[in-house]
């Protein structure tokens, strides 16, 4: 990765700019998803969960909930397919991808881009440091490589019988060369392919 004008500038007043103004649109359709949210079950609409941010800087990403109540304490940091932890509603948001909406707050507040390599938790980061002393030398991100292609990464992973142990061993190695491959590949232009690429996947879901 090569430092340029707009990784050192630019890439943070496109997210500032276009975070800003998105938020401001999404105000009332995020106050329709907490209020669904808030009558299915009484429970927080936000869901946070730590994560490894730019230089291992430890922060909370936020999306909004879609499983029940306490659910990271019923099972594992991955969910599959037709996980029971997920709500009636949280299978609609994750479907179109909208329980991501709320990381517009992590990039405003700096944590985050919108597009970038997906931000992790501590203890897949910790198995594979040495590719995340080079993945994060840039912020994590709503959206990259990895996250278009594995759109459906709960259906692929109800194909192993310990889904955290297929996430460990074979999806997110592959994620990690998507990493790499953004890393080499970053710039304005990258960006705003990913950001369309990505609309167009939910779209064409």
């Amino acid at each position: 990765m090569q430092d340029n004008f707009y990784t050192k500038y630019g890439k943070r007043i496109f997210d500032f700019v276009v975070t800003s103004i998105g938020l401001l649109c999404l105000l009332p359709f995020f106050c329709i998803i907490g209020g669904l949210i808030k009558l299915q079950d009484k429970g927080p609409i936000f869901f946070k969960q730590k994560r490894v941010g730019k230089n291992f800087k430890p922060f909370y990403i936020y999306k909004f909930r879609t499983m029940i109540v306490n659910a990271e304490k019923l099972g594992p940091l991955v969910t599959k397919g037709e996980d029971p932890r997920i709500t009636p509603i949280g299978k609609f948001l994750r479907k179109f991808k909208i329980d991501e909406l709320p990381q517009l707050i992590n990039v405003l507040k700096g944590e985050m881009s919108l597009v970038g390599p997906r931000p992790e938790v501590p203890k897949y980061v910790e198995i594979f440091k040495k590719d995340y002393e080079n993945i994060l030398k840039v912020k994590p991100g709503i959206t990259d490589y990895a996250s278009i292609y594995f759109r459906d990464e709960e259906e692929v992973l109800k194909n192993y019988p310990n889904p955290e142990e297929g996430y460990i061993k074979e999806v997110l190695p592959q994620k990690i060369k998507f990493y790499y491959k953004y890393l080499n590949e970053i710039s304005f232009l990258t960006d705003l392919k990913l950001i369309f690429l990505t609309f167009w996947k939910i779209i064409k879901h």
